[in-house]
């Protein structure tokens, strides 16, 4: 099978497809993901959601979970956001927080903060009439088995409608057999996002159940999803987001803003877009150590006193107590690593 109309390193296609403005932006790492709510009903067999958001009315603003537009104003601060994914379970089944929350985020940061909105149901033009001038992009995701009939479904005629109010529209949906059949709805739409199938804790039973695997150890790729995207690789509407870039690209430049907003001046910021520095637990006090420091080359939290890693190594060892190195996502976030010294 031909491969070359697909990058494999970022999945845009070679030949000069259309990228969204969004795709642009989460190319860039710029764009927060605001998750509005677990809730959907629909059951896809496919669906990677985690036990901690599938099913619950939670929202989150990328990894923090927030409970008023506010607080994702300062994640979005955060990572100095030029835009936002509004995704789900089923955002329009909450219409009426994702109205406040794109509301507020189009107040605060202007009317350029592009908004796309991910949905499994087919709008309605009341639907889409609350959401204009919120939201400038819509992807929508039929399920699998209206994909032979799709030009016969509300989502086609969403889309028309949906165009006609000005809004861009795509669809968005996994790598899955059959992907081809989608080709008969490109002429409604102004791009077609096919993602790398991807194994996940909550789906893992249903992917085994159809003789799917891994395509390797180290991602969660599904082996066989990009031979089934390539069906329609070749047309500019097309593009193909691999697992891969989702991990090492998109996640990494998204972190990466976060870093340079708010590491602390002590703070190494890897090329992964973490953040590193020593801990020093002392036995007894470390007054006499911490003389040599200014007060921003330092920081105390809870007994541990965490400053430059280096500064740890070269002038700590004579000092009694646990000493290690922490790597960590930004901002507080996830530790990656703890090695001792």
């Amino acid at each position: 099978m031909n491969t070359t109309g697909m990058s494999q390193e970022s999945g845009v296609s070679s030949g000069g497809p259309f990228l969204s403005p969004g795709c642009v932006l989460c190319h860039q790492g710029a764009k927060m993901v605001l998750f509005v709510t677990g809730r959907c009903r629909r059951t896809c067999w496919y669906c990677p959601l985690s036990r901690e958001r599938k099913g619950r009315d939670v929202v989150f603003a990328n990894e923090r979970q927030v409970s008023s537009p506010s607080e994702a104003i300062e994640v979005a601060e955060s990572m100095s956001a030029l835009g936002t994914g509004v995704t789900g379970g089923e955002p329009l089944l909450e219409i009426e927080r994702v109205v406040d929350y794109c509301r507020a985020l189009k107040e605060h940061f202007g009317p350029d903060h592009q908004i796309h909105l991910y949905t499994g149901l087919a709008p309605d033009e009341a639907a889409l009439r609350r959401l204009q001038g919120l939201v400038d992009e819509l992807r929508l995701h039929p399920p699998h088995e209206v994909w032979p009939q799709i030009l016969e479904t509300d989502f086609a005629r969403s889309a028309v409608l949906a165009r006609r109010l000005g809004f861009l529209i795509g669809i968005e949906v996994p790598a899955l057999p059959g992907i081809e059949d989608l080709a008969a709805a490109l002429p409604l739409l102004d791009f077609l996002n096919i993602n790398e199938l991807e194994w996940g804790e909550t789906c893992a039973a249903a992917m085994r159940e159809r003789g799917l695997e891994l395509d390797d150890g180290l991602h969660n790729a599904v082996k066989g999803a990009r031979q089934w995207a390539e069906k329609l690789a070749g047309d500019p509407k097309v593009h193909f987001c691999s697992s891969v870039f989702k991990d090492s690209v998109q996640l990494r430049e998204r972190l990466k803003r976060i870093a340079a907003n708010t590491a602390r001046p002590f703070e190494e910021v890897t090329d992964d877009g973490t953040v590193v520095y020593g801990v020093l637990e002392p036995e007894g006090a470390a007054d006499g150590f911490l003389e040599g420091l200014d007060d921003d080359e330092y920081a105390v939290s809870e007994g541990r006193i965490e400053m430059a890693w280096w500064v740890l190594a070269e002038h700590g060892a004579g000092l009694p107590g646990r000493k290690y190195v922490v790597e960590r996502y930004p901002n507080g976030g996830m530790v990656v690593e703890v090695t001792p010294l």
